[in-house]
């Protein structure tokens, strides 16, 4: 028998590897992902980038610049497009220039429900608290105490799992989670249609809203500062009124 053989192309592709493309905020053209600056602080990561390319930030701050030496610059969406291009695509269009439009969209569908009993089966301990399981990003076990409110909306909105009557199991991670709803929601703004790399609360966690597939979609930078603590009617209703 020969010498075994190893071929280059059956390595497997991690989950978590840096996609090859990514689509830009500003100039809506699929880029290689090393065209687009690496997020710092909370939001770091492997895959975590920003959303302009560096072609347009490197134009933004030319324009941007300019703007401060001769103030009669026109301040053209055209400016923003990388070399080689013309035309000025509607998308190019900088938010600042045309306000985002805000439309109610169809709620997300619900990922199909985990194996596991029903919530009703669920009861306090004798110290009236559900034990709640998980795992962190990195697969380390915890444990944590919760109400039975609180637990049975886990269970019903596909977040967690019944384990035994006073017990559930977290079905996400941090990073799975938001990659889960990213994905489902294709980085399109629940409000705007936009492109989008955040996660919002339809219902603010400051008025009980829970981190679950039910009530979280993705959103873009914009919408999701400008909503802040408001709920989905309350942040519609206020651009109604605009």
């Amino acid at each position: 028998m020969g010498p075994e053989t190893h071929h280059a192309d059956h390595n497997p592709i991690r989950e978590n590897d840096t996609p090859e493309t990514k689509l830009c905020a500003h100039c809506r053209q699929q880029k290689p992902a090393g065209e687009f600056l690496r997020r710092t602080g909370r939001r770091a990561g492997k895959s975590s980038r920003r959303g302009a390319c560096r072609d347009c930030r490197r134009l933004r701050k030319q324009l941007e610049s300019s703007s401060d030496e001769a103030t009669d610059v026109p301040h053209s969406p055209a400016a923003m497009l990388p070399p080689g291009q013309s035309g000025i695509p509607p998308e190019v269009t900088p938010p600042a220039e045309i306000p985002k439009r805000r439309t109610k969209r169809p709620l997300p569908d619900l990922p199909p429900k985990p194996e596991g009993p029903d919530a009703s089966v669920l009861k306090p301990t004798r110290q009236g608290i559900i034990r709640m399981r998980g795992r962190t990003d990195k697969g380390r076990r915890w444990q944590q105490e919760t109400d039975l409110e609180t637990a049975v909306t886990l269970v019903r909105e596909h977040a967690a799992v019944v384990v035994n009557r006073h017990t559930i199991r977290r079905v996400y991670s941090n990073k799975s989670f938001r990659r889960y709803i990213l994905q489902r929601d294709r980085n399109i703004c629940h409000f705007c249609g936009e492109y989008g790399d955040t996660i919002d609360h339809l219902l603010p966690r400051a008025k009980g809203g829970h981190t679950t597939p039910a009530n979280c979609v993705c959103a873009c930078n914009v919408c999701n500062q400008t909503k802040a603590s408001l709920s989905l009617d309350e942040f519609m209703e206020s651009f109604d009124d605009d």
